[in-house]
């Protein structure tokens, strides 16, 4: 039986695959080229910079085009879908990254108490960052990868803040999808007063140029890119697989008819018209957030202490 990693090593070909094409077959196009570039040349305008990683894979998901550009005292890293993650191995991490004085937080985008402490340190940071002006208005942007859910977090931010600043007018709402890329500009959100606070949502960027397979297949399981540019096959595999080596599936052993994944799999290819060639027709699968967790450790970077993981 075909083990997790080989099925990683398929569906990872696969997404490197689909990374060298250009225009609608791949992800990198001109529009996420222009949006990259709109991103880090605001980087010196702004306050703070806030980069939102998922916290299920939070080395993978890295937003690498920030690394050399932002220097730490304005840089945070927020590790958002926490209520998705592994507790322990996530606060792991959030040590790791203040051990290299970068200011981290986990947050749950829906959690009301999330976002009320985030804005809280948000204001502490900013504030700490503006020591000696008296009045000011601050600006933080929202960067990262796509589907990590920015647009979520600005909506809750700009919400909450508004109201706990007992603001009048309307509310606006940044586009929240679960299918990757449909924040295509950046918009601005205020999010508190006295003093102003602004937050710029971001599209998200993910580079052509990913590591390795297994880097390449966590971005895919998690979303990051459309299920419809990689066989969907493939990521059921890998994502059966994974539930299978966390031994999730015990849950369900008190089902009456158990069948073999790769058998069931194999048996519906058939039926699949199109699934390799009609691609344009082919159904848009949002993300399940409901499914029970399962856990796969990661080779991930020899530097790094703690392992990247993927729960989903």
């Amino acid at each position: 039986m075909a083990t997790a990693s080989s099925f990683a090593r398929r569906l990872g070909a696969a997404v490197r695959e689909v990374s060298l094409k250009k225009g609608a077959g791949g992800w990198y196009g001109p529009h996420m080229a222009a949006a990259e570039r709109a991103v880090l040349e605001r980087i010196p305008l702004v306050d703070l910079v806030v980069e939102v990683r998922d916290a299920r894979i939070p080395f993978t998901s890295a937003f690498e085009s920030l690394r050399q550009r932002v220097c730490s005292h304005k840089h945070m890293i927020l590790l958002n879908k926490v209520d998705l993650a592994n507790r322990s191995l996530t606060e792991k991490w959030m040590k790791h990254f203040e051990n290299q004085n970068r200011l981290c937080y986990g947050v749950n985008a829906h959690n009301k108490d999330n976002i009320k402490e985030l804005l809280s340190i948000v204001r502490a940071k900013i504030k700490e960052l503006k020591v000696g002006e008296s009045t000011y208005t601050a600006t933080v942007m929202l960067a990262g990868i796509p589907n990590v859910g920015k647009s979520a977090i600005t909506n809750s931010m700009h919400q909450i803040g508004r109201i706990s600043a007992a603001e009048k007018g309307k509310l606006k709402h940044a586009v929240v999808s679960p299918q990757p890329g449909e924040t295509k500009d950046i918009s601005s959100y205020k999010i508190a007063s006295h003093p102003n606070i602004y937050i710029l949502d971001t599209p998200g960027v993910l580079s052509p140029k990913i590591a390795d397979d297994d880097s390449a297949s966590k971005l895919a399981l998690t979303g990051t890119v459309k299920d419809s540019l990689v066989e969907e096959c493939k990521l059921a595999r890998y994502f059966l697989a994974v539930l299978n080596s966390s031994e999730e599936y015990k849950h369900w052993e008190n089902l009456k008819d158990a069948v073999d994944d790769t058998l069931s799999l194999n048996s519906r290819e058939k039926l699949m018209a199109g699934c390799h060639t009609d691609q344009k027709r082919r159904r848009q699968y949002s993300s399940d957030h409901t499914q029970p967790c399962a856990g796969l450790h990661c080779k991930g970077c020899s530097c790094d202490p703690v392992q990247d993981y993927i729960i989903i």
